[in-house]
């Protein structure tokens, strides 16, 4: 099959799947394999691996680890509902108590971040008795109704709002600030703002705020060191509790924590998390202070949520990080890595900013400085040039021109390098 030709695994998908399950590049790729850092084709070409099934696959692709511990639970046990207990779920759910910030015990398994999210705002409704949530503009909670109405981007609102009770604060997005200010002179209007938002747009009874510690959709929007340690104050004073969604900043993707919200030194009441946690298999996980979770005491149950075959790959994807000292890795390679990108942007005017933490760094592109007017056609030019040249990046951002880069924690400096000079040779056609 040449390289033009649409193969018959992408023909199929177009024809019978959703057209909204889209898919990236001009000439879609329908991938074979995967090994560590990279995955081939179904020609067999070799591709590095940047962004990771979208920030999923935290110890590279296949691990043996993870894969023994998958296929050893599948000739044991694959699945028993929560109407059950299984050894899995409870040893996980007892590991996760123990590596989470503050006093958060009680873990609720799920299948996506989206079902996650939903389990942290029923919970923080039924321990305040309370209904109105606070989420943040450029922020992504998942494809639900109640989802889509906590979500900060237009582009992923299917339909017009289904949920009321979701409030939209400005986003620490300092490279656009909506106030026009310049941090640290802005005196962190953004989380000032939330006060604002509370007396003026809600009825004071705030239940929750949920937000994460990096904007992940929103193109790895990165807040002031004290932005949280501001607004949970806020939401707190108004009797509110603090939800951290951790869906693509947890599990060492951050560098040296194993969660985002450790580095704003803020404890949440509640974490939600998915994607990463268990290397690929279906997983969302909702863990609450025991307070919180007792709130919820009626009759509530996830047919697959808590299997143990995904189970055990969550563990043994902790496993890994911990035996591998990924999360240090994930500090060490990410600054080497943001160095690189650094000198990027010194030398191509069209990335008008860098950011992110880790392995979870971004480049938003812009057709002038100055202006700061996006340049979504500059990340599909970089798109395509990156492809050619072996690598798979990822894109965001609210205006569709951030480059994501979310790669297995696994990355060495040899990767980093890899992906740059893909970078560098692609903006230059730019």
């Amino acid at each position: 099959m040449s390289a033009t030709e649409t193969s018959a695994t992408v023909q199929q998908h177009k024809d019978y799947l959703f057209p909204a399950v889209t898919m990236y590049y001009q000439e879609p790729l329908a991938l074979d394999h995967g090994k560590g850092m990279y995955v081939w084709d179904e020609n067999d070409k070799q591709y590095l691996d940047c962004f990771g099934g979208v920030l999923v696959t935290s110890v590279g692709h296949c691990h043996p680890h993870v894969t023994e511990a998958i296929v050893d639970q599948v000739g044991k046990l694959n699945h028993s509902s929560t109407l059950y207990a299984n050894r899995p779920q409870s040893q996980l759910a007892a590991k996760l108590a123990e590596i989470t910030p503050g006093k958060l015990e009680k873990s609720f398994f799920t299948n996506s971040g989206t079902e996650a999210d939903e389990t942290a705002t029923m919970a923080a409704k039924l321990y305040t008795g309370r209904q109105e949530i606070i989420t943040l503009r450029h922020s992504y909670s998942g494809r639900s109704a109640a989802a889509q109405a906590a979500g900060g981007h237009a582009s992923w609102k299917l339909l017009p709002t289904q949920v009321p009770g979701y409030y939209h604060a400005p986003a620490p997005y300092c490279y656009r600030c909506p106030f026009k200010l310049t941090y640290p002179e802005c005196d962190l209007a953004c989380a000032k703002d939330l006060k604002e938002l509370i007396e003026t747009s809600t009825s004071r009874n705030i239940a929750a705020f949920m937000a994460e510690p990096i904007l992940g959709v929103g193109g790895y929007i990165t807040p002031p060191k004290e932005y949280f340690k501001e607004a949970v104050a806020i939401i707190r004073q108004y009797g509110g509790v603090f939800i951290a969604d951790e869906v693509q900043t947890g599990w060492g993707r951050t560098g040296d924590k194993w969660f985002g919200i450790e580095h704003w030194e803020v404890e949440p009441d509640i974490i939600t998390s998915a994607k990463g946690m268990a290397n690929g298999s279906p997983v969302g996980w909702t863990i609450a202070t025991k307070e919180v979770a007792d709130a919820v005491g009626t009759l509530t149950f996830s047919t697959f949520g808590g299997n143990p075959v995904t189970m055990r790959a969550g563990m043994a994807t902790i496993e890994v990080i911990e035996q591998e000292n990924l999360a240090h890795n994930a500090a060490v390679t990410g600054a080497y890595l943001r160095e690189k990108l650094m000198g990027l942007q010194e030398k191509y005017d069209v990335i008008g900013d860098v950011r992110g933490m880790g392995l979870m760094q971004a480049l938003e592109f812009v057709k002038d400085r100055k202006t700061k007017e996006p340049h979504p056609q500059a990340v599909l030019k970089v798109f395509e040039e990156t492809k050619k040249r072996g690598v798979l990046v990822g894109k965001g951002g609210l205006y569709g021109n951030c480059v994501r880069l979310g790669p297995p924690l696994i990355m060495s400096k040899d990767n980093a390098d890899e992906l740059v000079t893909a970078l560098d040779e692609a903006l230059a056609t730019v």
